[in-house]
């Protein structure tokens, strides 16, 4: 073999090595999750389950999640769509039509990205129960979009900015508008850039705790919420956990396993372009 092939090889092993430590807690998760809860210990935690596999730890797990399941798709659904609508305006204009203070604009968006959100967290409750939006989904649907903002105005930007100018020229020697440049022309051309920031937003949106804990009440908890409260009683039942956690992290890897594809080109679109 040559040097080359040996290293490809060398790094190929490093690389499944790797995805199999990753993936182990996953593994442990579905062994845990098909276990009676006699199975359920430290030191067989290995073993697989002997006594048939236990469907109802998902039956149940599900039961105790549905409800806030059904919260978190009516907050990431809308929020996505929302902020990749207004990533894609603020982007278009950022990119497209210069004028006076526009990099200084753009800056200043950008560093939103750099907040951390502990630091907001008293003014923004105070701000919300002043909209009467405090402890709703609409809130948090709005909180989302917000902080949305600075990454996908980046993305669609760096998309936008990639793409000629002489089309846009072409549109307004027939008469465009301003908005109707970006309806008929760049709305169009912005499908790889809808997919990355879509699938971003919906699994930052799905994963995120903090805001859910903090400006929800109980009926309206998202499935973060309402896992770590069964992970938080005082008898776990650790079967049923494990196959709720596995419930609640389906959405997330049925969006990357069907559409990741989109979001790999998406990417490699806006860099090629940016």
């Amino acid at each position: 073999m040559t040097r080359r092939t040996v290293l490809h090889t060398f790094f190929y092993i490093i690389l499944i090595a790797l995805a199999i430590v990753y993936l182990l807690p996953i593994y442990l998760m579905f062994l845990t999750g098909f276990k009676s809860i006699s199975q359920v210990d430290l030191k067989t935690m290995w073993s697989l389950p002997n006594a048939g596999l236990h469907i109802d730890n998902f039956v149940a797990g599900y039961k105790q999640l549905a409800p806030n399941i059904n919260n978190s798709l009516m907050m990431v659904i809308p929020e996505s769509i929302l902020s990749a609508l207004l990533g894609s305006l603020n982007g278009y204009l950022l990119a497209k039509w210069k004028f006076r203070g526009s990099n200084l604009i753009f800056t200043l968006i950008l560093f939103g990205m750099f907040i951390p959100y502990q630091s907001i967290l008293i003014p923004l409750v105070k701000f919300m129960q002043a909209i009467q939006l405090y402890g709703d989904i609409p809130g948090l649907i709005l909180v989302h979009i917000i902080y949305g903002i600075p990454i996908t105005t980046l993305i669609f930007r760096n998309y936008y900015a990639g793409i000629g100018t002489e089309i846009l020229e072409a549109g307004r020697i027939d008469g465009a508008s301003l908005m109707g440049l970006y309806r008929y022309i760049m709305f169009p051309l912005s499908a790889p850039s809808f997919a990355v920031v879509i699938i971003w937003q919906f699994t930052q949106a799905w994963n995120e705790f903090l805001f859910a804990v903090i400006l929800t009440n109980q009926s309206h908890w998202p499935v973060t919420v309402a896992l770590n409260n069964l992970a938080g009683s005082q008898l776990v039942q650790w079967n049923v956990l494990m196959a709720a956690t596995l419930l609640a992290a389906l959405p997330t890897l049925l969006v990357y396993l069907f559409l990741g594809r989109y979001f790999l080109r998406g990417l490699m679109a806006g860099a090629l372009k940016g």
